[in-house]
Formats: C-alpha cells, structure tokens, sequence
C-alpha cells in the first residue's frame, strides 16, 4: 500500500532530524549565488527554517522533502501523462548512456547543489566537474525532435504535472506544520550552539587580533 503523504513527511523529517547532530558550520567561502532549491522555499517557511538557519541545514530538509513531492509526481505523470512519459523515458534512457554522472547517487544534504565552486578572479579552474559531465553529454546524440502539433501536446502535459506538483507541494507544507516544533527545537540543540560559538570565537579574535596566547602579544 502506497504511504500517505503524511507518513512520507514524517519519515523525512525524522531522518533529517537524525543526520542534524552530524550538521557542522561549513569552513570553507561560502558561495555567492543564493540555491535555487532553498531561496524562498515555502516548504521551508512550513518547516519554520527561516534566513537566520545556515543553508546546510535547511538544504538537506528541502531536499527530502522534494523527493517527496518528485515521486507523487512521477506516478501522476505516468498513469495520467503518456506524452511527458515517453518524453522523460527517452530522456533516462540517454542519461544511462552517460559514462560520467557526477551529480547522481548523491546523499539529499549535497544533492542540487552545484558540483564546482564558485571561481576566484585570477585563478582559473584547469577542469571541473560540470565540464567533464558537459564534454561526456555532448557526445550522445540529442532527442529526435517533435512536430508542433507534439510540441504543444507536450506543453499542455507539462502544465498539468506542475500544477499536480503544486498540489502536492501545498498538501506537504500543510503536513511540515505539524513538525514545526520538533524541528526547531532539534535546530536550537545542535545548530544554535554551534552558530553561537562561532560568533563568540569571531569576536575574542576581533577584540584581541595580536593576542598570540594566554599572556597577550609576545
């Protein structure tokens, strides 16, 4: 029997909640462009993940929960949406004849996230993985194009599996409500913390930038 959508949520919530202790501040420069997945999510404003919640943190939550709404999805398009189906077939089945898939089998907190980092001016990258993935795709040959008479079936599908996927995505955030106050109080034990020892280290660094031990300056 297929799960319900609210034991789905809650089976994500729970394992987001038991990889939460393993969560730590990243160390590394942060990046400049704002996750397309994350930025303005209402699944997120349902969970009570707001801007002041490190983006590691809500990215692996936003990430599960959209599996969620991709696999109610799925199912729809392909008991309702023959068309989209054939189309996302073909497209699977190329994807198969890639020898490099560096963005599959990836764990949800790094799943959508890019696959380089950002650049820095000046010290230009000698490959990346994009690329790689970029030169392996440009040799499997394209989808046969589709006659405008398809093209506009194909569109008139494609509206129609948004608007099930907006659906559903209403249906979820209704769900995440429920799992506000255990989500924020996992995020105040093991996320706050954290956050403010970094600050609390941040500010005996500024207070003291000389300081090189217990006695002060040498």
């Amino acid at each position: 029997m297929e799960r319900s959508l609210e034991t789905q949520v809650s089976q994500a919530v729970d394992a987001w909640l038991r990889w939460l202790p393993r969560w730590e501040p990243a160390t590394h420069r942060g990046r400049v462009a704002p996750c397309r997945r994350c930025f303005g999510s209402p699944v997120l404003s349902a969970a009570g993940l707001g801007a002041d919640v490190p983006h590691g943190v809500q990215h692996g939550l936003s990430t599960r929960i959209k599996a969620i709404v991709d696999h109610a999805v799925a199912e729809y398009t392909s008991l309702n949406l023959p068309m989209l189906q054939s189309e996302l077939d073909q497209q699977a089945a190329r994807n198969r004849a890639r020898s490099y898939r560096p963005a599959e089998g990836l764990e949800p907190e790094f799943e959508g996230l890019p696959l380089d980092p950002d650049p820095v001016p000046g010290a230009p990258f000698l490959f990346t993985i994009a690329g790689l993935a970029d030169e392996v795709d440009a040799g499997i040959p394209a989808l046969p194009p589709l006659s405008d008479e398809a093209k506009a079936a194909l569109r008139q599908e494609v509206r129609l599996a948004d608007d099930y996927a907006n659906m559903v995505g209403r249906e979820v955030c209704a769900v995440l409500l429920h799992h506000r106050l255990r989500i924020q109080a996992a995020v105040s034990q093991h996320v706050e913390p954290q956050i403010a020892a970094m600050l609390a280290e941040l500010t005996r660094s500024l207070d003291a930038p000389f300081d090189t031990g217990p006695d002060g300056p040498a």
